[in-house]
């Protein structure tokens, strides 16, 4: 048991190094990218496109947000499940009360059997795009962006081996649920993860136009699931990348229960697992991240029942290093991305002793609900999403089994819980 108890304790701090490592990477990006918008002369057309379902909490700030860009020439395109859906009162008063005109709202006119409603969403919008529109720009109900935000994400690609710029979501870790903590710190993870893979993210992406239809993209949306994650596969056979762009991560101030996270981490991960280039790798990482120190606290606790105290110290303490370790990585990480979120004009989020506590004790609880989300996800062949549901037998066969207008449905009382 001491030998094991040795290799254990030493994969376990071996990989947090590797963790500290990557998160050196990615806070030397963030520190040292330069922005470098584009003057208005030179900025192309560009159509921002918003599928919706339902009324995300912060809906109304997010239509305002997109209808007052600082960006020459744009138009807002929504495309909402169906007249009933509550997403278009709100998008319909939002616009009145704007006095927008630079915006088009329609319904979602097929709902195709073949994908998900957001890529049938986004085939209608692109399909309806004149020649004028040089870039598209994806955007998601629970982003509220700041002024400059179209044009942060629209100028690297003028670059021409740059087809597509995305940010990342950023959440508060000073929810009121435990769901939005362990939510925290499992993106905090995840966007590191996304950055080093130059994965994509929906709620904040630009892809140029003419790469959608050189590269079959709508015909691949046409057939899927997600729309994010494939992107870049797509976009490398035909020479072209995925640029993260520091200035756009945005945050999002939504909180989440725990059992409504587990279902959400499953989905993400059935995504990812259909459409990930490098799929075995995210496994690796959940594997080394879960695995290892439950079963370095496994083994403190076979050590302590057996009485064996040298081997129950070891593996205690390690446990408890990587685990503080964690902590401190994500306290760190926190305080690169607030210097980001405060150019927008956030205010600092403050970190009161127990909510470092409470990140703190969500560590281990994050790797056990993100484990378990991922042994279901391997088996999932059925998905439930605000009242539609999918069939997923291969990442290009999905069917869509069931689908009704979307339904209001009794949340928590607070405004600002994810639907």
């Amino acid at each position: 048991m001491k030998e094991l108890a040795i290799f254990l304790s030493k994969s376990l701090l071996g990989w947090l190094a590797i963790q500290v490592c990557f998160t050196v990477v990615f806070l030397l990006y963030l520190r040292l990218s330069q922005k470098n918008s584009l003057p208005d002369e030179q900025l192309p057309k560009t159509a921002v496109i918003l599928c919706l379902r339902g009324a995300d909490p912060f809906l109304t700030h997010c239509l305002r947000s997109l209808l007052n860009q600082n960006y020459p020439q744009y138009d807002l395109k929504l495309i909402v499940d169906s007249h009933e859906d509550p997403a278009w009162k709100i998008a319909t008063d939002t616009i009145r009360e704007q006095k927008a005109t630079n915006v088009q709202i329609s319904p979602l006119r097929i709902a195709r059997q073949s994908c998900s409603l957001k890529c049938s969403s986004l085939i209608q919008a692109v399909s309806e795009l004149d020649d004028s529109y040089k870039v598209v720009a994806l955007v998601d109900a629970d982003t509220v962006v700041h002024p400059n935000w179209l044009r942060e994400l629209v100028s690297p690609l003028a670059h021409p081996k740059v087809g597509a710029t995305t940010g990342n979501r950023w959440y508060l870790p000073t929810g009121r649920y435990w769901g939005s903590l362990v939510r925290y710190v499992g993106n905090v993870s995840t966007v590191v993860q996304m950055y080093l893979f130059r994965i994509p993210w929906g709620g904040t992406l630009a892809v140029k136009t003419e790469l959608l239809h050189r590269t079959e993209l709508l015909d691949k949306w046409g057939q899927a699931f997600n729309e994010d994650t494939m992107i870049r596969k797509v976009l490398e056979k035909h020479g072209m990348q995925v640029k993260f762009v520091p200035s756009l991560i945005m945050l999002n101030r939504e909180e989440c229960e725990l059992p409504s996270l587990r279902y959400s981490l499953m989905r993400q991960l059935l995504s990812a697992r259909l459409y990930h280039p490098l799929w075995l790798a995210v496994v690796s990482d959940v594997v080394s991240s879960i695995l290892m120190p439950t079963l370095v606290i496994v083994l403190f606790l076979v050590a302590l029942l057996s009485g064996e105290w040298n081997i129950a110290g070891l593996s205690f303490g390690c446990f408890s290093i990587y685990t503080v370790g964690l902590l401190l990585m994500m306290l760190t990480l926190e305080q690169g991305v607030q210097q980001v979120i405060r150019k927008h004009g956030e205010p600092m989020t403050k970190l009161s002793a127990l909510t470092v506590v409470k990140m703190l004790i969500a560590i281990p609880l994050t790797q056990w609900v993100y484990g378990l989300a991922m042994v279901s996800s391997l088996g999932m062949r059925k998905v439930n999403w605000r009242g539609v549901t999918y069939r997923i037998k291969s990442p290009w066969n999905i069917r869509l089994v069931e689908y009704r207008p979307y339904q209001v449905s009794n949340r928590a009382d607070n405004s600002k819980v994810s639907i």
